[in-house]
């Protein structure tokens, strides 16, 4: 293990916890009907769909947004216009969104995502689902469902690692800077 490098979470407690976050949307929506998840890239997308749909055997639309270019704290890159911000189109009207991401921290990445998800269409309601919420907001944002919530020091990031980009099913702390 990396000196400074501490794990919180491990590949069984990850898939309990997802696996517990989707009985809870299925449970605030009333069933799959009328759901779409919208996952933001680049982890949010992998951490509910099968085990949503694994809970009524129905397939729920799931889309992948890329919040980059609507963010208001990053400097707008030049390769990121080439990028599609919706990079898995779903329909999204009169539907209840659930926006997936893997760590919610000041709340700028959900604020992104809600107005590319006003661009999209008009949503029954928008629920927001987090892995870890690690707190310290900048903006009024909320997670509705969450997975773990952590304190952790301004100067620690909190890294979801996951199977499919990763190798590896694990939440771990380190410091800014060091290898996850």
């Amino acid at each position: 293990m990396d000196q400074g490098k501490q794990v919180l979470m491990q590949e069984e407690e990850i898939q309990r916890t997802i696996s517990r976050m989707a009985h809870e949307i299925v449970e605030k929506n009333g069933g799959t009907e009328s759901l779409a998840l919208i996952g933001i890239r680049s982890k949010g997308a992998h951490l509910v769909r099968q085990k949503i749909e694994s809970l009524n055997g129905a397939a729920v639309p799931v889309g992948i947004i890329d919040v980059r270019p609507y963010r208001d704290d990053v400097e707008k890159a030049g390769g990121i216009a080439g990028l599609p911000p919706v990079e898995t189109p779903v329909s999204v009207d009169d539907k209840t969104v659930i926006l997936v991401d893997d760590v919610i921290y000041r709340g700028r990445t959900i604020r992104a995502a809600l107005e590319l998800v006003g661009h999209l269409g008009k949503p029954r309601r928008i629920l927001v689902a987090t892995l870890v919420d690690r707190g310290a907001r900048e903006l009024p944002i909320k997670a509705d469902i969450i997975g773990k919530n952590v304190r952790v020091a301004d100067s620690q990031r909190v890294n979801v690692l996951l199977q499919e980009s990763d190798g590896v099913d694990q939440v771990t702390v380190t410091e800014y800077g060091q290898r996850k």
